[in-house]
């Protein structure tokens, strides 16, 4: 084992590899590698008792080849002495961590403070500030005022249910079921890190709400009548919230900018909302998303038309103090704007025009499904590449689509995306909403 092996040495798909040190220096050390690319050092050895132990001794490249050998020196030296080392970390650790995580909302603190630092990366990469807004929200929303206050002990399959359960009987299935499955994250973490349980109760708690996937496409009188409204969005109010009927609707020019870029670009809400200057070129209309702020984690390249540089340039005019964002928040130029920003808005611009239900990745589906259509018969390919869906392919060509075509396929999205904001145009100028829309 080399330094030179251990940085290159990479897992098959779907698999995890274990690869042991031949140098006596390091008798017992082994090097997991999992399919993600996460490497762990560990050690193992046998106890007084003659019971395998395994000892986990660090991550690389945090710890070298040589920190690994010294610490599992380290550990075999123990052994001999008849400690057992993963028995007294273990025993360290939940000693600590009972001191602090008594109830369900401990675990909270600790989870989100691990989760922000980097520490808890259960798919084995760090997860999105607005992945963490999304879980605290859950928690703030339905999981504390029904859980936090219980110990651990005490969050048992039928408190869950319950839970579960009334968030179905109001009709929030999805929100059951995306409760259900942060529960099961927090308490792997308490398992797993934290060493505070060690069963998770989630595991014999079915998910209880009933989901189907979303294939809301929008007509082109819809898409129309959206379009004209975020133009001038003053006449709207809201017509069924008995609360605010007949309130104004509110939507900011940069909201309203960022909405039509999700239907011009393709691309995710947050995305979108958390764009930067330094990621757009607008003289050779090119946007760079780096592959920190993508879902599938790799960059992509995304053709600007010439009306998405267009609205880009408009919002950036709109801007007058120094910000790195091209929608900064309103109150905060140092932050973006959220992409909740832009769900809500769209949720009231359609309940004022009352549309059916919507949500901005239904303006992403609708335009990947018009491009291929017979209007504009755009291959699937570039559609996905557009998409910037990962890859099903294996092997070299996994590798040459991920990492050496990063600049390919440019011209043929290009087209794709002009061809889609001319058909937008096209929509835009027909009839109102209640004409009928054009076939495709």
């Amino acid at each position: 084992m080399t330094d030179k092996f251990v940085a290159s040495v990479v897992a098959p798909a779907r698999a995890r590899i274990e690869i042991y040190d031949e140098n006596p220096i390091g008798a017992g050390l082994m090097l997991r590698v999992s399919e993600t690319g996460r490497k762990t050092w560990a050690i193992r050895y046998r106890t007084e008792d003659g019971d395998e132990r395994r000892f986990s001794l660090g991550l690389y490249p945090d710890l070298s080849l040589a920190d690994a050998r010294k610490r599992c020196a380290q550990a075999r030296l123990q052994a001999l002495d008849g400690v057992d080392p993963a028995g007294e970390k273990r025993r360290k650790k939940v000693e600590r961590r009972s001191q602090t995580i008594k109830t369900f909302r401990d675990l909270s603190l600790a989870y989100f403070e691990a989760t922000e630092r980097g520490e808890w990366k259960p798919r084995g990469k760090r997860k999105r500030a607005s992945t963490i807004a999304g879980e605290k929200w859950l928690w703030t929303k339905h999981i504390e005022p029904a859980l936090g206050s219980l110990r651990l002990e005490d969050v048992t399959p039928a408190a869950i249910k319950t839970l579960l359960r009334a968030l179905i009987t109001k009709g929030q299935d999805t929100s059951s079921n995306r409760v259900r499955a942060q529960i099961r994250q927090m308490f792997n973490y308490a398992i797993l890190e934290a060493e505070a349980v060690t069963a998770n109760p989630v595991a014999r708690v079915p998910a209880l709400g009933d989901e189907s996937p979303r294939e809301r496409v929008l007509r082109d009188a819809e898409i129309g009548a959206i379009w004209r409204a975020l133009d001038d969005p003053t006449a709207l109010t809201c017509a069924k919230s008995a609360r605010r009927k007949n309130q104004r609707v509110y939507v900011s020019r940069p909201v309203g900018i960022a909405i039509k870029l999700l239907l011009l670009t393709l691309q995710r809400r947050h995305e979108v909302a958390c764009m930067t200057r330094a990621e757009v070129d607008l003289e050779q209309a090119v946007w760079t998303i780096p592959g920190s702020r993508t879902k599938n984690g790799r960059p992509t390249l995304v053709p600007l038309s010439p009306g998405a540089v267009a609205l880009i340039r408009e919002a950036m005019s709109l801007v007058n103090e120094p910000t790195q964002f091209i929608f900064p928040a309103r109150w905060d130029r140092e932050k973006s704007l959220t992409p909740a920003a832009l769900s809500r808005a769209l949720r009231d611009v359609r309940s004022a025009l009352s549309l059916p239900a919507l949500t901005p990745h239904d303006l992403r589906r609708t335009a990947a499904t018009s491009m291929a259509s017979e209007r504009l018969r755009i291959s699937p390919f570039v559609i996905g590449r557009i998409l910037n869906h990962t890859s099903e392919k294996g092997g070299a060509a996994a590798v040459t689509l991920s990492t050496y075509a990063l600049y390919d396929f440019m011209a043929e999205k290009r087209s794709a995306l002009a061809a889609w904001s001319v058909l937008v145009g096209e929509i835009v100028a027909k009839q109102p909403l209640n004409a009928p829309s054009s076939p495709g």
